[in-house]
């Protein structure tokens, strides 16, 4: 009951620009760089272009989370969207896709984080590097210390330094080879190598480093007028993040525009700033980076123990295994055990797939989102007459149909690990409902107070 109270009573003191901040926080600008080789491979060198056709499709998507935001303030879930706008089993499926995302993306963070270890300890494998931070977070997890609010946003501003720094220096390294007209070039969006699959099997992959645009929606009860505030919110954050993207890869390619001499794809962003900044810079860089995937990895698996205590606490999951706190620490112990075991299998798999194979959850998520306002407004509230069927139909549908279309473009190896994911969902989701008999059990996807 007191936590109910305290819930109830969170003062409203979020205005707009500490929640942007928030959200580009949580997406870690970053990471532009920690998957730059892997695009620049996929797209033959035209990354910009990949992330421009990711940002138009993250802006529909941005769009589309602010109409539902209006309709359900509170919650702020693509599976509540989904659940209430179109279909109670439909909704659990979409929520057995963000319960990948959840779970699984621990692994990618962890990943990238050891490749760009190893890249600059080459002596250390990589996969000592993945069981150190598997480890090391794991038992943070489980002590129960997690990372505030202050902190993520001074390593958010330490990101934002290392990209401004980065870009200065190929600024001046271009200058110092070529007239200040080399600055300004379509070459970047633009050569004789690129082709339209290419590019939008970049994009695919690209997506990624938007995922956690929408996390801000958790705010909604400390935002003053959350119904205007947080569609704002959303669409700035994916407008900003991806303009940094773009700009940080038009800037990569001016001072290495050719890929094929990266020695790994997979960690090319520490060659780049070896290149451009020499050691000094490169060291800042790294720091800057393992710094960023350290406290993600910690926020991400802290997020999916807690999703999967939540699930079990609602008899979603089997209580007796996922519902468990540990005595002492009151934390959801098997649970950060079961997120470290699946970020095991970041010893079997590269950049590219794992990425690929966390952004088939978010195209499933991402396009019911945009089925939801349509479901919501243009089915349910009758919304139809005049720039209602722009705003409820049109912009919806056109978000539906970019997502679609990036989803068919994933890894193969990615579709067919989601395919099976999607699948042990459904069966699942047959034996809950005693084949379609009855409703779902309601899945909580807010973070549990009591559990850290």
């Amino acid at each position: 009951m007191e936590q109910q109270q305290s819930t109830q009573t969170l003062s409203r003191t979020l205005t707009l620009a500490p929640i942007v901040l928030f959200g580009l926080a949580y997406m870690t600008p970053m990471i532009v760089f920690g998957i730059y080789g892997v695009l620049a491979e996929e797209t033959h060198g035209v990354v910009a272009t990949a992330y421009v056709v990711a940002l138009i499709a993250m802006l529909f998507t941005a769009y589309s989370y602010g109409q539902m935001v209006r309709a359900y303030p509170v919650s702020g879930s693509a599976y509540t969207f989904t659940r209430k706008s179109i279909n109670p089993h439909l909704g659990f499926m979409v929520g057995w896709s963000v319960l990948l995302d959840y779970v699984f993306l621990p692994m990618v963070i962890w990943l990238i984080g050891s490749v760009y270890l190893n890249a600059a300890f080459p002596s250390v494998p990589v996969w000592v590097w993945i069981l150190t931070f598997i480890f090391i977070t794991t038992a943070i997890n489980v002590i129960g210390i997690r990372v505030t609010t202050n902190i993520n946003l001074i390593m958010m501003l330490f990101q934002f330094l290392v990209i401004g720094l980065f870009i200065i220096l190929s600024v001046a390294s271009v200058l110092n080879e070529n007239s200040m007209g080399s600055l300004f070039t379509a070459t970047p969006f633009f050569n004789g190598d690129m082709s339209l699959p290419l590019i939008l099997a970049g994009a695919s992959i690209a997506c990624y480093s938007f995922l956690g645009f929408d996390a801000v929606t958790t705010l909604s009860e400390e935002t003053i007028d959350p119904e205007k505030t947080l569609p704002k919110a959303i669409f700035l954050i994916a407008l900003l993040g991806g303009a940094i993207f773009v700009t940080a890869s038009y800037f990569i390619y001016l001072v290495f525009p050719d890929h094929t001499q990266f020695v790994d794809s997979d960690s090319a962003g520490l060659e780049i700033a070896r290149f451009v900044g020499g050691n000094l810079f490169s060291a800042l860089f790294l720091a800057g980076m393992i710094t960023a995937q350290f406290a993600s990895g910690l926020s991400a698996q802290a997020s999916a123990a807690r999703l999967l205590f939540a699930m079990g606490r609602d008899n979603v999951l089997p209580k007796k295994l996922f519902g468990a706190l540990h005595p002492r620490f009151r934390t959801p112990i098997i649970n950060i055990f079961v997120v470290a075991i699946i970020g095991l299998l970041a010893l079997f798999m590269d950049v590219s797939t794992s990425t690929s194979f966390i952004n088939f959850g978010a195209f499933i998520t991402f396009t019911f989102v945009n089925a939801s306002v349509i479901g919501h407004y243009f089915v349910k509230k009758n919304k139809r007459q005049g720039k209602e069927l722009v705003l409820y139909l049109l912009l919806p549908l056109i978000g539906t149909g970019l997502n679609i279309w990036l989803f068919f473009n994933l890894d193969i190896h990615a579709l067919t690990l989601g395919t099976i994911w999607a699948v042990i969902g459904l069966i699942y989701l047959l034996f809950l409902t005693k084949a379609f008999k009855q409703e779902p059990p309601e899945m909580t996807f807010e973070d549990p107070e009591g559990t850290s």
